[in-house]
């Protein structure tokens, strides 16, 4: 099985066009990718998958702490005014978090609020098959961590969170 489209066959800003949304508010992690491989991208998800997170891990600090503050807060003021990508909107409500009430959109922005404090950075959780229940208690344990400690898992979350995104566009080919 393949992407769709298929890497294989696009152009740099062709792939750029397709992938860059992989990773939140980020395309220079396909770019970057498109011209290491000089355009010989793999077709499956798991390699590009794989591929892509070698990029970000290969990343300077600045560059990964402003790819993580390109996502939204879970639950958010942009969730809440229809300000979301595409994927976020639809993950995010498979998670049920366009259904909280207005206690639990309190909750969640006390949380991400305090994270944000705390870290720097906004909470990242890969939210497909988890509940919003699932979600706050994960955002309370989590910000018990140490910065280095919740910096590593919130990378790991991304790169999950880009790994789903390119299986569901192996499974629309």
């Amino acid at each position: 099985m393949s992407l769709n489209p298929d890497p294989a066959h696009l152009d740099e800003a062709e792939f750029v066009a397709a992938f860059g949304g992989v990773y939140e508010h980020s395309p220079w992690i396909a770019q970057r990718l498109w011209q290491s491989l000089g355009g010989k991208i793999p077709s499956s998800a798991g390699k590009l998958s794989l591929l892509m997170a070698g990029m970000l891990e290969g990343a300077d600090d600045a560059a990964k702490l402003a790819l993580l503050c390109a996502h939204p807060d879970l639950a958010g003021k942009a969730a809440i005014a229809g300000d979301l990508t595409r994927s976020s909107r639809s993950e995010q409500a498979g998670a049920g978090l366009d259904a909280c009430t207005a206690e639990e959109f309190a909750r969640f922005e006390r949380l991400n609020a305090a994270y944000k404090e705390k870290f720097g950075f906004p909470f990242i959780v890969a939210v497909k098959g988890l509940t919003r229940h699932d979600i706050l208690d994960q955002f309370a344990a989590r910000l018990n961590n140490g910065r280095d400690k919740e910096l590593q898992t919130a990378l790991a979350e991304v790169n999950k969170i880009a790994r789903l995104r390119l299986s569901a566009m192996e499974d629309e080919a």
